[in-house]
């Protein structure tokens, strides 16, 4: 039941890989829990074999995720088998306060679950992904100034007390990370390190399977390493912190006086078509990037790097100097430098961790063997 839980979909063969029981045995336990109705089982193929697919099934409930960015809101609902079945994005005022945020969260989610038919009571649990460190141990956000109108805001208890549901919250890259090695481009791996590059710069860092948050929830905050100590000051109150070279904001304020007033896929786009402008800040961006990268990759020697957030639409506009700087400043290694990936959940991969957050405080498997 954990096996199904946390990978959405897998099928017997797999399943007896995973959890090391004799395909036999996963044969007759599939069969018994879906007589019960709580496995759902579906023919595929798999290198052109027949197999049979197993998922939860629907009808055991929905969870919501939710992810804050910097200027935007998004919404996810989906069973228990992972099958998002409604989403929605709206914008966000810049530094809206926690208040008026959990606000169009809960109004936006009700709104959701009325229109697939089914009510709040429906509803197990909730992950909240927030673009700042959090405790998650209280769910408070765990900092001061890096998110205006946020700080020590106790998130699920708020956001409970307007949807009458569990909630549970972490940092968005943290649910990025997590989203990526259950479902996206380091399935499989078990040390990975995540980069989310957007308006701000977040990371987050899976070992040995496991989210790692650290004292506070601020392990990961790769925006905040400095890689100029007589940089510009930082929001966080730093000075040179990679955040001051590669964020949006400060791609777009390089080009303002070239290229007027651009949105960030305005910038990606130009680049793609080849403006040396744009592909120069980009490139640079892929080295600060580097640098800051390469610290931590000598910190903790992860088996993986996955690129995601708004500007790894660039590509190998921003991974090849990445990789390239990671070659010159890490130790190096028989192994040869740590492979860097794109994100394969793209814009979707901090909501999806905010599912899968949710979806393991549900406890599904535990209450099926209670109820047994």
């Amino acid at each position: 039941m954990n096996a199904v839980q946390q990978r959405g979909s897998l099928t017997q063969v797999e399943l007896a890989g995973v959890t090391g029981l004799s395909p036999a045995t996963v044969s007759n336990i599939v069969k018994e829990l879906t007589g019960a109705g709580v496995l759902h089982t579906a023919p595929t193929s798999r290198s052109g074999r027949r197999a049979q697919q197993v998922t939860l099934a629907r009808n055991l409930g929905l969870v919501a995720g939710v992810h804050f960015g910097t200027r935007s809101l998004r919404v996810a609902l989906a069973d228990v088998a992972h099958r998002i079945v409604a989403e929605q994005r709206m914008p966000l005022a810049p530094d809206h306060r926690a208040d008026a945020g959990l606000d169009r969260a809960a109004l936006l989610l009700t709104e959701m679950v009325e229109s697939v038919e089914a009510s709040m009571s429906e509803v197990l649990a909730v992950g909240v992904g927030v673009p700042a460190p959090v405790d998650v141990r209280t769910g408070r956000v765990s900092t001061l100034g890096m998110l205006r109108g946020w700080d020590g805001v106790a998130v699920p208890e708020v956001l409970e007390h307007r949807i009458g549901v569990p909630v549970h919250v972490d940092n968005d890259a943290n649910l990025g990370a997590l989203a990526e090695v259950r479902l996206g481009a380091a399935r499989g791996r078990e040390n990975v390190l995540y980069l989310r590059v957007s308006h701000g710069v977040g990371g987050g860092l899976v070992l040995g399977g496991q989210l790692f948050h650290g004292r506070s929830g601020t392990a990961g905050e790769i925006g905040h390493v400095t890689i100029d100590e007589n940089g510009p000051i930082c929001r966080c109150g730093n000075r040179g912190c990679l955040e001051t070279f590669v964020g949006a904001p400060v791609l777009l304020d390089m080009l303002q006086a070239s290229h007027g007033s651009l949105t960030l896929p305005d910038v990606i786009a130009r680049a793609h078509d080849g403006d040396p402008g744009c592909r120069r800040v980009i490139s640079d961006a892929g080295r600060h990037l580097g640098v800051a990268t390469a610290n931590v990759c000598n910190l903790f020697d992860p088996d993986l790097v996955v690129v995601g957030g708004r500007l790894a639409e660039a590509g190998n506009l921003l991974l090849e100097p990445l990789r390239i700087m990671l070659e010159q400043r890490t130790v190096p290694s028989t192994a040869g430098p740590v492979e860097v990936v794109a994100s394969e959940l793209g814009a979707a991969a901090e909501v999806r961790g905010a599912l899968a957050v949710a979806l393991d405080r549900v406890g599904i498997a535990g209450s099926m063997v209670a109820a047994g």
